[in-house]
């Protein structure tokens, strides 16, 4: 029988891309949905490793069973790797991933550095322990938006060895290279050892 194994994301995208990369035939991944847990889990860290922890200890608290969570951030070395731990919500609370893109772009006008990065810290709480995994992917932020494809800040980051954004890429390129999918396959691998 599977090891259940919960994703505390609320994020359709981000378990859909999760799903599609990792590789853990012992366990069977649930959402929060799956759960039946539809609770706002409120991210306020002032770090990536904080929030990814705030989320998957929820869910430990609420069911005592193994999680991972993660937190991710667009940091931009011109704005002082600002937004960071911001990055959802770097135009307001309740502002849409086009108003945080629209912020975005209007503070980098003019500016010549575009180097950017996206970096995800992952929790895991396995049999009540705390593991962190990271993963990072560099690249540019670019002058407008194009694709249609990903989410977020997706359509105006070009990572380093492209010159394609993230939204224009193949989900298949994009999940192979991606912070996300770097951190968590290092979570993988460390479950998969167990």
């Amino acid at each position: 029988m599977k090891e259940e194994l919960i994703f505390a994301t609320g994020n359709p995208h981000k378990l859909e891309e999760v799903i599609s990369f990792i590789n853990l035939p012992r366990f069977d991944i649930k959402s929060l949905k799956d759960i039946g847990f539809d609770k706002d889990i409120p991210e306020t860290a002032d770090t990536l490793k904080g929030n990814a922890l705030i989320k998957a200890q929820a869910i430990w608290d609420f069911n005592a069973k193994n999680v991972f969570s993660e937190d991710t951030g667009l940091e931009v070395c011109a704005l002082n790797m600002e937004p960071g731990v911001k990055t959802a919500r770097y135009a307001g609370p309740n502002k849409s991933n086009h108003d945080n893109i629209e912020k975005l772009l209007s503070e980098m006008e003019g500016k010549a550095d575009r180097r950017a990065r996206f970096r995800t810290v992952a929790a895991l709480i396995y049999n009540g322990e705390k593991y962190f995994f990271e993963g990072e992917v560099w690249g540019e932020i670019g002058t407008e938006l194009t694709g249609n494809g990903g989410f977020g800040y997706d359509p105006i980051f070009i990572p380093d060895g492209y010159d394609k954004s993230f939204a224009e890429l193949p989900s298949s390129i994009k999940n192979g290279i991606s912070h996300r999918y770097n951190a968590i396959i290092k979570m993988a691998k460390f479950l998969s050892s167990l």
